[in-house]
């Protein structure tokens, strides 16, 4: 009779355990996975990745080929027996760009804070002309300028579309150098542009374009060689803008005496 009475009672209380943990379970899970991760009420910021940065070349790679070509250069003269030695201090110049529509004059501007004497100078220069014209018209540099008084003693080297037109101004007289060797011809359209290289030396100058020799000019022991360095150019007609110069890329190699 107790066992009777005992069997009842653990089934309903097996039972009411069984049910208990069923509805625990089907609650439980669900509300886990359908509940959102709360947003905090201030956004945090995702940290940015930290690299490391490269070692910087000094000088550039820019800088650096413009050095490794002039100073070629200067090696490939010195070999040649143009200049006696590689000697000398590098410097970079300001960029140049200006027009002109005035027929037959040199206009210049001069650096006042670069004087040469015996120097190699590189560039690239790019020139046009309003129209056709059979006058002398382009651009280039001008050196050994002494500004002083209403006249300013120079030299000046202008690349035109046919020849180099080397110049001297001395007292107020402009005078055409001619040539000492070489053709001093040139070739180009309108417009053109061309790597320029001036090197004077003990009163011996000489033009090379694009890498060639074009002429040898010999330079008057009565003027002085040492001066201001600039840029110049010459219009060869007085219609539109005249005549267009762009010099880039300018380098000079100063030579010791």
């Amino acid at each position: 009779m107790k066992y009777r009475k005992f069997f009842p009672i653990m089934v309903v209380i097996l039972f009411f355990n069984f049910m208990t943990a069923c509805s625990r379970a089907s609650v439980s899970t669900p509300t886990k996975v359908a509940t959102a991760t709360p947003v905090p009420s201030t956004p945090t910021k995702t940290a940015k990745p930290i690299s490391t940065p490269w070692p910087t070349r000094t000088p550039n790679v820019i800088k650096t080929q413009n050095y490794d070509d002039i100073f070629s250069d200067v090696q490939k003269y010195k070999n040649e027996g143009v200049i006696p030695s590689t000697d000398g201090q590098y410097s970079v110049l300001d960029n140049y760009a200006d027009t002109i529509a005035k027929r037959g004059f040199l206009h210049y501007k001069w650096l006042g804070d670069v004087t040469v004497m015996n120097f190699v100078y590189k560039s690239h220069v790019k020139w046009s002309t309003a129209g056709e014209t059979y006058d002398t018209s382009g651009c280039g540099v001008v050196f050994a300028v002494q500004p002083s008084g209403d006249h300013h003693d120079h030299y000046g080297v202008v690349l035109d579309k046919s020849r180099i037109y080397f110049s001297s101004s001395h007292a107020g007289q402009y005078h055409d150098l001619g040539k000492t060797r070489g053709t001093g011809k040139l070739n180009f359209g309108n417009p053109a542009e061309a790597d320029f290289t001036l090197i004077v030396y003990d009163y011996r100058a000489f033009v090379y374009v694009d890498s060639e020799f074009i002429g040898e000019y010999t330079l008057s022991k009565d003027q002085e060689l040492y001066g201001n360095f600039g840029y110049g150019i010459i219009s060869g007609t007085n219609h539109g803008y005249g005549t267009s110069c762009v010099i880039t890329n300018s380098r000079l190699w100063k030579l010791k005496p």
